[in-house]
């Protein structure tokens, strides 16, 4: 379902700076850390121990921190809406399969869960409401 083409693998020290207005997530790599601002973040696809945060600029980067560790420090914007995958409801770009999947900006196609489907779906259309008014 991927179709993110630039990977980064990333050493798996992850942490948070909360100094700044937002919570941005540093990403230590071998020679450098990148900060991750929450509004750069399209959506998030756990695996395991291991999560990979795909970006508005086509990036996926891989990090040993769960879903679930990451999602603590995400704002309402995200959704959950699969055990693998949260989104930014920013990003979402179109919706397949009667809401099934879910198109991201980046290219990333994320599947939702098949009891989550129509909650997400109205919750989807609410903010296109609320952004197109």
């Amino acid at each position: 379902m991927n179709t993110s083409t630039s990977t980064a693998l990333y050493s798996p020290s992850v942490l948070f700076n909360t100094q700044n207005s937002g919570k941005e997530i540093s990403v230590q790599t071998v020679g450098q850390s990148i900060l991750l601002k929450p509004e750069e973040i399209t959506c998030l696809q756990g695996d395991g121990n291991y999560t990979y945060i795909h970006t508005n600029r086509g990036k996926k980067h891989l990090v040993s921190r769960t879903l679930k560790s990451l999602s603590d420090h995400l704002d309402s914007g995200f959704i959950r809406v699969h055990k693998s995958y949260i989104i930014n409801a920013s990003y979402v770009v179109d919706r397949l399969e009667e809401g099934r999947i879910i198109r991201m900006a980046c290219g990333t196609e994320v599947c939702v869960a098949r009891r989550k489907v129509k909650e997400i779906a109205s919750l989807l259309d609410r903010i296109e409401k609320r952004i197109s008014a």
